[in-house]
């Protein structure tokens, strides 16, 4: 299904301000939802959650091991946790915990990454999850979610309630704009095609969805027909959109808040480079591929090339290659 986008200026948003008011309205029908967190209510946007649900908010402390160990005991306990914390700390420092306790073991954690990419800024690489996508699409049995806007952070949430499975979600806090249809649904596995297109195609995550539909209307102006993909499951992998394409278009951009060794750009790259010979067309990855210098999250989204400036000349250079 193809989803329309407004054109018009938009508003952006804090995507942290949706997923805290579907979590409150869930837990009001659900007393299984519990929430746990690092010391990290107010980023979390836990606040009205905790005054609602005292009892129902388990603060670890600085200790996110410990944190994730906690979350997979209460959902063996049959309670849906929610266990959130700033992404680069509860991807780095709980890489094993997420491995063993919550995919190996199967226990339907939702790890709730909270200002994932580069939205901490001028607070630099050690702040910035970047590395994630890379690091969780290793483990099998992990669903990876990256909401593109409000509606469908507020579904990912919903889902992860409805059929509770281990899942990492992104939660954005780098303000976007609304992107989605109100009337689209966000199905676990499926890539959703928000701009048809037959020239190229831009498969972009998260933040860079909104700028590879910018890219795709000034691309539209020079002549260049672009199909827009919102790559909102890495995990599972919707192959068949992929695949098509490939097989429908003559290149493809990948584009992503994150690194590109292991992310987006290198599982398309995967799945085109098995396809027939005849279905194989140019790639590019966009992406980050060193650590970050200091600067706002525009400034650093600018420096690695995640604009739509810089998704047209990606496509246009991939284009001129086929």
């Amino acid at each position: 299904m193809t989803l329309t986008a407004d054109a018009a200026p938009r508003a952006v948003y804090d995507n942290r301000t949706a997923f805290a008011d579907e979590l409150v309205q869930l837990a009001r029908e659900d007393s299984r939802i519990v929430a746990v967190c690092n010391d990290s209510v107010g980023s979390s946007n836990l606040t009205a959650f905790r005054d609602e649900f005292p009892d129902r908010l388990i603060n670890v402390g600085i200790a996110e091991q410990n944190m994730v160990g906690v979350g997979a005991g209460l959902a063996s306990s049959g309670l849906i946790p929610f266990v959130c914390a700033a992404a680069p700390f509860l991807t780095g420092r709980s890489l094993e915990q997420v491995k063993a306790d919550v995919a190996y073991s199967q226990h339907p954690v939702i790890l709730c990454g909270m200002s994932p990419g580069m939205a901490y800024g001028e607070l630099g690489p050690t702040h910035h999850s970047v590395e994630d996508l890379s690091w969780l699409r290793a483990l099998p049995g992990l669903d990876i979610v990256v909401p593109v806007d409000r509606l469908q952070t507020r579904q990912a949430v919903r889902n992860a309630v409805a059929h509770p499975r281990p899942t990492f979600i992104r939660v954005g806090r780098h303000k976007t704009p609304d992107v989605v249809a109100d009337d689209s649904v966000l199905e676990r596995g499926r890539i959703q095609q928000v701009r048809a297109g037959s020239d190229v195609t831009i498969i972009a995550t998260g933040t860079l969805v909104s700028r590879a539909l910018d890219a795709a209307a000034t691309l539209e102006g020079q002549g260049v027909s672009t199909r827009v993909l919102n790559a909102a499951y890495l995990a599972p992998l919707d192959v068949a959109a992929i695949s098509a394409a490939a097989r429908e278009t003559r290149a493809i951009v990948t584009a992503e808040e994150a690194n590109v060794a292991g992310g987006l750009g290198a599982a398309v790259a995967s799945i085109v480079g098995q396809l027939e010979a005849g279905a194989r067309v140019p790639l590019r990855i966009l992406g980050l591929h060193e650590f970050a210098p200091t600067g706002s999250t525009d400034f650093l989204l600018d420096y690695f090339g995640l604009t739509d400036a810089h998704l047209v000349v990606a496509a246009r250079e991939a284009l001129a290659n086929v």
